[in-house]
């Protein structure tokens, strides 16, 4: 399973000097109450705990302090290869930035090593504007992108109509191995079949869908499967109107609780087909299944819920399941 959502914030005037910056290919760092120079700049003092207002343009080399290698590295990682990381003192600051470094084996970088920016030809103000490699070459050679730390920040800025970064947007994904329950597994193997399947409590005789292996009421076990029925009702609902990277439904549109018929406890889902102005509590809807040969044991075999053309439930027959 994969829990992903993209990350936005602003920058604020601090970071937003310093990746405004690494757009321009400059590194910038912040002056510190005791002199010393920060990369990235804190956007406060950690001495003086007052906002950072100085600003340094530095180059882009650096030397390596310390590092680690990654052998296998995951996705996400800046390359699909092994390389290091490595803490790196840019040359005029006192503060080491973590960061990338493209060499081939560990025998290729130690510390003290120089490096440098290699810069990417298209950049956004982001970290992954560059990566490090080894200054072999020398440090008066211009970097691979033709921008290296000789060309000052008030250059660029003549030259760059391109407004300030003022927001960054970082892609977050957690793929996990989800660890089914008998009483789930079952579930979802009734899903691959078309059916949807609940358990009942022997107590209160609640029936929860997805099924629980205990009753969260009595703290008894379910021992009774239960079909249920692939109509339901709308309970509680909200409208999507914030589209966002991955999105595959063009906003508006309903997530909604949908209590089917014989159940105690409401299952999410989408409801479409119907103008999303137009969902309301208590909707009557049914189940829309994506064709048999795309079914897999999963909930995304059902498509949405569509609505069922029916009266709308009474408010009584819910209000307890809100």
């Amino acid at each position: 399973m994969t829990v992903a959502f993209d990350y936005t914030r602003s920058t604020g005037p601090v970071l937003g000097r310093f990746f405004t910056g690494l757009r321009d290919a400059t590194v910038v760092g912040g002056r510190l109450s005791d002199g010393r120079v920060a990369v990235p700049p804190p956007e406060y003092d950690p001495i003086s705990h007052q906002a950072v207002t100085e600003f340094v343009e530095l180059p882009d080399t650096g030397t390596v302090t310390s590092w680690t290698w990654v052998s296998e590295p995951v996705a996400g990682q800046p390359f699909d290869r092994p390389f290091a990381y490595a803490l790196i003192t840019i040359d005029g600051a006192d503060v080491p930035w973590l960061h990338a470094v493209d060499v081939a084996s560990p025998d290729e970088i130690e510390t003290g090593m120089k490096v440098r920016a290699r810069w990417a030809e298209e950049r956004t103000g982001s970290v992954t504007d560059l990566v490090f490699e080894g200054d072999s070459v020398g440090l008066d050679t211009p970097s691979p992108s033709g921008s290296g730390g000789s060309t000052s920040a008030e250059t660029l800025v003549e030259t760059n109509t391109v407004e300030d970064v003022t927001r960054i947007v970082t892609p977050v994904s957690l793929d996990y191995h989800y660890a089914a329950s008998p009483e789930e597994s079952s579930f979802f193997r009734g899903l691959a079949e078309g059916r949807i399947l609940g358990q009942r409590c022997p107590k209160c005789q609640k029936v929860y869908v997805p099924p629980r292996g205990a009753c969260p009421t009595d703290g008894v076990p379910t021992a009774e499967e239960i079909e249920l029925s692939h109509v339901g009702t709308v309970t509680t609902f909200c409208v999507v109107n914030v589209p966002f990277l991955g999105q595959k439904i063009k906003p508006p549109y309903v997530s909604a609780y949908v209590l089917l018929d014989g159940a105690d406890i409401a299952l999410q889902h989408l409801i479409l087909d119907i103008p999303a102005d137009e969902v309301r509590m208590g909707m009557r809807v049914k189940a829309v299944w994506r064709p048999r040969d795309e079914w897999v044991t999963s909930i995304e075999n059902i498509s949405h819920f569509a609505p069922t053309d029916e009266p709308d439930a009474d408010f009584d027959s819910y209000k307890h399941h809100l």
